[in-house]
């Protein structure tokens, strides 16, 4: 079995995250595997350190889409039974699945194109997931909703769309006493009666952070102990930094860089606001989050609810409405009977469907059956694989 992974971007986050981990155990299951990603992306430097097969290419020439863009990517997917592209937004008229189909066409492979989502943006093309060439072609979904949305809107046939959720790794994010003295080293923030409110993610528009500050501003006379942690990197930071010192909220946010181990974060967290604005899918931080019994507050997004069940495990607010997102952050603080039920709900649904190493053998043995019923006259039979949990069909 061969897996090629094709990530343009340079950027590191939840998702490159999980191809940098999912490489790294298909290898030791014996699989052979090609990164195809930017010369300087994130992935590519990580993945040349695991033994993988890695190719690159300048991030910005490619979109000429010109004969040495399409002998790079031919030769990375020429050796590939799947060749699995996460489905990024478009750039200069050039697309990464509509790219890979075409060299696939060009070269007269028979590698099965992958498109692999989380992620429903209205104005992404019908082509970004179903190829206009004349290849094989499955699209693995990361979410109920995201699968039931490409069936209805876009129609892809349900026999060619899989539901695999991604997972997180329990044993990692579990509570522990041992490392609670080191999570206080590293942020020493903890405010006597707390809250202390998480937000880890890239700094970016679509994540959302400034309405996130901003419900923190409206509930601080309310919660006078509150501090919000934002931990990330990305193209926002200078903007966020003007915006807390524009509301003077200095005294109830520190704003750290990206770090590998947010374990040590979750130790001393409270609460996880997920404050995302559009373009999600099932984000990796929630699962980790509850799986280190830290209830969530989340924009009611794609497949958030499939994991945020309101009440149970957290609370749902409309993405963008800051008043709703200050007032569940007060509510769940301020009930704390029901925090204390959503802390061990979190848990057991995460433990119970969401492991992530069965859902990296789930994803393996996914893919070796959409290579295996490439050679069908017929639409590959679909099936779902994502370990169902309670909210999620």
């Amino acid at each position: 079995m061969h897996v090629c992974f094709i990530e343009d971007t340079k950027l590191r986050g939840g998702t490159q995250i999980w191809v940098s981990e999912a490489i790294r155990h298909f290898l030791a299951q014996g699989a052979a595997v090609t990164l195809l990603g930017p010369a300087d992306g994130w992935n590519a430097r990580d993945a040349s350190e695991t033994g993988a097969r890695v190719l690159t290419y300048d991030y910005d020439a490619v979109t000429s889409q010109d004969a040495p863009a399409h002998a790079i990517w031919r030769d990375a997917l020429a050796p590939a039974d799947v060749a699995v592209c996460t489905v990024h937004p478009p750039r200069n008229g050039f697309h990464c699945s509509v790219f890979a189909a075409r060299c696939i066409a060009e070269a007269d492979l028979q590698t099965v194109l992958v498109p692999k989502t989380g992620t429903i943006v209205p104005s992404y093309q019908h082509r970004f997931y179903i190829p206009e060439e004349p290849i094989h072609y499955h699209v693995i979904a990361i979410a109920k909703f995201t699968r039931d949305y490409l069936v209805e809107q876009y129609g892809v046939s349900k026999q060619r769309v899989s539901l695999v959720y991604q997972g997180t790794e329990v044993d990692r994010y579990t509570r522990d006493e041992n490392r609670l003295a080191e999570a206080h080293r590293r942020y020493p923030l903890r405010p006597g009666r707390g809250p202390l409110v998480g937000c880890f993610g890239s700094f970016e528009e679509r994540k959302g952070q400034r309405v996130l500050l901003d419900a923190i501003d409206r509930v601080r006379g309310k919660l006078p102990d509150i501090h919000l942690l934002l931990l990330g990197e990305g193209p926002d930071e200078a903007m966020l930094r003007s915006h807390i010192q524009q509301r003077q909220l200095e005294p109830h946010v520190s704003l750290l860089p990206f770090t590998s181990e947010p374990e040590y974060a979750f130790e001393i967290l409270d609460i996880l606001a997920l404050s995302s604005l559009y373009k999600e899918g099932l984000p990796n931080v929630v699962l980790e989050s509850m799986s280190m019994e830290v209830p969530v507050v989340a924009s009611r997004l794609a497949g958030t609810p499939e994991a945020v069940i309101e009440g149970e495990t957290g609370l749902l607010v409309d993405p963008g409405n800051v008043d709703q997102l200050g007032q569940a952050i007060l509510r769940l603080w301020s009930d704390q009977p029901a925090y204390q039920q959503m802390r061990a709900a979190g848990r057991q649904l995460v433990t119970t469907h969401f492991d992530k190493r069965q859902q990296f053998q789930r994803f393996l043995e996914e893919f070796e059956r959409i290579a295996d019923t490439r050679i069908d006259a017929g639409p590959p039979a679909g099936r779902d694989t994502s370990g169902a949990a309670r909210g999620s069909g």
